[in-house]
């Protein structure tokens, strides 16, 4: 069966294999305002017992070509009782979709989390609108999740546990994250070419009082995954300054959509514990889309390039990434989330989780919370 998004390398690290529940997935609603709604994918640890295998129909990068994806979890399946599972909210890039980081989705429910991933309106596949219009609504969708899951009833609701949430964000989830993590805006931002009319982004300008009001204690730790933004000079040292939520970033060396050099700035510019996991030449897709479907290596002629290009890295292997990506989320969301014993696969000089060899290509560097050394703390293969 092709388009799987739950396969494992036999190299795969240690916290990329397969977790102790079962899943279950639905599909729900999270309002935003009264004109706006997201659409919610949610995966969660299922009953023991239930039986794995679904599929997802949606999408490719054109908007309008159909693909089937299969996975792991199981449709509706009743929910795990006897323990709370932390809450991570997955953040799409523009355009993108719900399920473009579906397999990491998959992967950490399986480790005992509930994750819920929007699809952001203005921002999909089929409804790609100005760019505005993310700029503005990115954070304000990012927390909006984190309060429709809180507000649940019943036998999911009792499992959710939103006091200590995580957030991942891919490319303008991940300027999202940023700023909802603690990162205002500098005053360039309001002059960016695609910015909103009106002035509207001032909204989330460091130091203003609806950037202050964004805040969530709930939001304990973000995962920005090649995060847009910085090198559009959205951002300037002072309010990188603010930004004081532990972050563990990825981003590939030679990402020129977002800018290698400009994602280092923001690692080293943050206030917060920070990790920066370096992909070494690979581009804009290091880790977080799911491997490209069978459909996307056509031509389209409503792009003019084949959709593979929006999923797949020349150099590395997409299942590759995923599986690095799904073991450090769990390692750091597990940490922060629930403080699981997981900083030693963090740190240290021997890739711990990972079989000899497997690392190479990787880059990790940790800097501890206040301002940047000189030298970041880091280890190569």
């Amino acid at each position: 069966m092709h388009n799987r998004i739950d396969l494992l390398r036999p190299d795969a690290p240690a916290l990329a294999q397969r977790g102790p529940h079962p899943v279950g997935v639905t599909t729900l609603t999270a309002p935003v305002s009264d004109t706006r709604q997201l659409t919610l994918e949610v995966w969660y640890p299922a009953a023991e017992g239930t039986g794995a295998g679904t599929s997802y129909a949606t999408l490719l990068r054109d908007g309008v070509t159909p693909t089937v994806l299969h996975g792991s979890a199981c449709r509706e399946a009743f929910v795990a009782t006897g323990f709370s599972a932390p809450l991570i909210v997955i953040s799409h890039g523009y355009p993108g979709n719900r399920f473009l980081l579906s397999h990491l989705a998959e992967s950490l429910a399986r480790q005992g989390f509930v994750v819920a991933a929007p699809d952001h309106a203005g921002s999909t596949y089929e409804d790609q609108q100005a760019f505005g219009v993310t700029l503005l609504n990115r954070p304000l969708d990012q927390r909006a999740v984190i309060d429709a899951m809180e507000a649940l009833t019943g036998p999911l609701g009792d499992l959710v546990a939103c006091r200590r949430v995580g957030l991942i964000g891919y490319s303008m989830g991940g300027y999202g994250a940023m700023i909802f993590g603690g990162a205002g805006l500098a005053e360039t931002a309001l002059q960016h070419p695609r910015a909103p009319e009106g002035g509207s982004l001032a909204r989330h300008l460091a130091g203003s009082k609806t950037h202050a009001a964004l805040r969530d204690p709930r939001l304990c730790a973000i995962m920005p995954i090649g995060p847009w933004g910085n090198g559009q000079a959205m951002w300037d040292a002072d309010g990188l300054a603010q930004m004081d939520t532990p972050l563990f970033m990825m981003a590939g060396t030679v990402d020129d959509v977002s800018d290698y050099a400009a994602m280092r700035r923001l690692f080293t510019g943050c206030a917060s514990d920070r990790y920066l996991l370096s992909f070494i030449n690979a581009g804009h897709n290091a880790a977080a889309p799911i491997p490209a479907p069978l459909e996307s290596w056509a031509h389209s002629d409503l792009l003019g390039w084949a959709p593979f290009q929006h999923y797949a890295d020349p150099v590395w292997d997409t299942l590759r990434m995923n599986n690095i990506a799904q073991h450090y989320a769990a390692a750091f969301m597990g940490m922060h989330l629930r403080g699981d014993d997981t900083a030693g696969m963090l740190d240290g000089a021997d890739w711990p989780g990972f079989a000899p060899g497997s690392a190479a290509g990787l880059r990790l560097e940790h800097l501890p919370a206040g301002p940047a050394p000189d030298k970041p703390k880091r280890k190569t293969t």
